[in-house]
This record gives C-alpha cells, sequence and structure tokens, in this order.
C-alpha cells in the first residue's frame, strides 16, 4: 500500500482502506480462478494497481463520467481507476465467464457501487462511453475494430474522448496502421520504479 500513496497521497479513508483489502482479496480468488501471474502475486501493488492507476495520471475522469474496460480480466485496470473515481461509472467487461465472475465477488466485497460486470465480447457491447480503457489485450488496429461506435461524441475532458490503453516496449511498427491521433505517455516519466521503464499509457482519439 505504501506505493500507492506515494504517488496517490490524497486519497480518502475509504479508498485506503479498499486499496488496502485488494492484495488478500486477489490472493484468495487467485488461488482458485487464475486471473493474475502467479510471478506477479509478490509485487501485486506496482504491477497491477500502480500499474492501472497509470491512467489516472494521463487523464482525471470526471463525476459523472463513463468508462469501458474491455478484456479487464480480473478487474484491471478497471477496478482500481473505480476506487479512485467513485463518481465515474465503470463497465468491466472480459469474454471469459470466470474472470468476471472473480471481478464481481471483488466488486461486492469492496462495496464499489460503480461497477458493473458483464460476460461478454467487446463488440456485443451496446452504449457509448467517454473513454475506453485496456491492458494490452491485443494490437491496436484490432482493438479499434472492436470499440468502433462506442465512444460519445461529446467530450466533457481536456483530452478528446477516446482509448487509453496500457501497454509497453516499442509500439511504432504496431501503430504504424492507425490513422487516428494518437501520443504516447511514459510511465517512466511518472513513476520510479524499475518496473515502468517501457510501461506507456497509449491515447488515440476518436472524435
Amino acid at each position: 500500500m505504501e506505493i500507492i500513496l506515494k504517488y496517490f497521497p490524497e486519497l480518502n479513508t475509504e479508498q485506503i482502506n479498499q486499496f488496502a483489502q485488494l492484495e488478500e482479496l486477489y490472493t484468495f480468488w487467485n488461488a482458485q480462478i487464475n486471473v493474475i501471474s502467479r510471478k506477479d502475486t509478490d509485487n501485486f501493488y506496482t504491477h497491477h494497481v500502480l500499474h492501472s492507476l497509470g491512467i489516472a495520471k494521463v487523464c482525471a475522469f470526471k463525476p459523472g463520467s463513463s468508462v469501458l474496460d474491455i478484456g479487464t480480466g480480473g478487474g484491471f485496470p478497471g477496478i482500481p481507476l473505480a476506487i479512485l473515481f467513485p463518481e465515474t461509472s465503470f463497465v468491466l467487461v472480459d469474454s471469459i465467464g470466470k474472470k468476471i465472475k472473480v471481478v464481481n465477488e471483488v466488486v461486492l466485497a469492496l462495496g464499489l457501487t460503480n461497477v458493473r460486470a458483464q460476460h461478454a465480447r467487446a463488440e456485443e457491447i451496446k452504449g457509448d462511453f467517454d473513454f475506453i480503457v485496456s491492458r494490452a489485450v491485443t494490437q491496436m488496429p484490432i482493438f479499434l475494430t472492436w470499440v468502433k461506435g462506442k465512444v460519445k461524441k461529446k467530450s466533457e475532458h481536456d483530452l478528446v474522448n477516446g482509448i487509453l490503453y496500457l501497454k509497453g516496449g516499442d509500439l511504432s511498427e504496431e501503430m504504424k496502421p492507425v490513422k487516428h491521433l494518437n501520443r504516447e505517455f511514459l510511465l517512466s516519466n511518472i513513476y520510479k520504479e524499475p518496473f515502468f521503464e517501457t510501461k506507456k499509457v497509449i491515447y488515440v482519439k476518436l472524435r
């Protein structure tokens, strides 16, 4: 938890308590349904929670806004973001039902009222959102086909509505076919831990 407070010192008591519960909850559920890598469990808060919150360092979601998390797995980046932004609505989607079961159990245990989990493929999701978030579920050109028509026309944030995507490494070849305006935010400029040296938030404007 110390590393979360290092970069997010403004958390209130409820948020601190919710973040503090995460490791125990995921340790319990991961023993039954593998939703995060076993080798990452010793670095849970850095590799999963803080990494997810990198999106918040790029865009602070406003109250009343809506966010779609595609390929959420066990709830990343959606659950940490939902704790940080309790007045933003989150829809967490995964095509694997047992992973959505974990999401629902964690959401229930934390008392999060701003999260809805859905067992579905990305293409099946109805509605439109301010932002779509994800953590390296596929290459960006493929991801763009999944999210077509799912972003609101009117933008309320400093960043125009679009995608905020967690990924690492050299993405120059992957992003070549992407015609939309896009930008890389280096997490190494925000977080000083070695894990983040190659990690990025990729922003793709969809309006």
